[in-house]
């Protein structure tokens, strides 16, 4: 993250990206996940989680927090309590539930003016957004952004430092179908977990334990199924349904041999 920072003033390059990255050290596998993509291990048709995804949704407290103890960063646009829905001029004086940092869930409020601007995490689910402007709160970079038409900085909500899971290797005993799917959120916006493992065990079955590529297809079958095919109404998948339009990469790694097959 530093790294992009230096980058921005010595290159002129703005932007930035989420990241998911697997390590293997001694026997562990470590999975890092900063931003939305996901990591999945299939052992034995089983589903390991190996990351969640960094949305305002999951993050709402952590966002709300630090517009707490800091509203300079929310400028005079935005309040870090969150309402189920806007609120109207003529609403206040009124009750309303809401919720702040320190709440699962929510409670009664008498309406004040402050509580009029527009909140630092607004929408639900992929349409989430901080400061109605970014729909993924970790990842490197994206020193410059801003909110439309403002001079607020979105950078101070934004954390670059990954969460980090473990997965032993050496408790279990793999077989070459055991695999971990990393993949952007392209794949998972359309295809969800048990979706892929059935695609991993449907395409890993048509190939020999010992052939190579069999991973390899496994990736490119799942980016494929994930986009669709394109229709006079856009990509469609198989069940007509929109396909992914975001950018799609997927790694499938085997965590057994074929000398480990039974």
């Amino acid at each position: 993250d530093d790294e992009i920072e230096r980058e921005r003033v010595s290159q002129h390059l703005s932007g930035g990206c989420c990241a998911l990255a697997a390590i293997y050290l001694m026997g562990k596998f470590y999975v890092a996940n900063a931003g939305d993509s996901r990591a999945i291990i299939i052992r034995n048709g089983e589903i390991i989680p190996m990351s969640r995804e960094f949305t305002p949704e999951t993050e709402r407290q952590r966002l709300q927090f630090l517009g707490f103890l800091k509203p300079e960063l929310l400028g005079k646009e935005f309040t870090h309590l969150e309402f189920p829905r806007r609120i109207q001029p003529k609403e206040l004086g009124k009750k309303m539930l809401y919720r702040d940092q320190s709440m699962n869930g929510w409670a009664y409020k008498k309406i004040e003016e402050d509580d009029l601007k527009f909140p630092l995490i607004y929408g639900e689910g992929k349409k989430a957004r901080v400061m109605a402007t970014i729909g993924v709160t970790r990842g490197l970079g994206d020193h410059d952004l801003k909110v439309f038409s403002s001079n607020i900085h979105i950078k101070p909500f934004l954390s670059c430092f990954p969460e980090v899971r473990v997965y032993d290797l050496t408790q279990y005993e793999h077989c070459p179908d055991d695999v971990l799917v990393m993949g952007t959120d392209g794949l998972w916006d359309v295809t969800n977990d048990k979706e892929v493992a059935g695609v991993v065990m449907e395409v890993l079955a048509s190939y020999e334990p010992n052939d190579p590529c069999r991973y390899t297809m496994v990736a490119q079958e799942l980016v494929v199924r994930s986009r669709g095919v394109l229709k006079e109404r856009g990509w469609r998948l198989a069940n007509d349904k929109l396909g992914s339009g975001d950018d799609i990469s997927v790694f499938v790694i085997p965590l057994g041999g074929p000398g480990n097959y039974t």
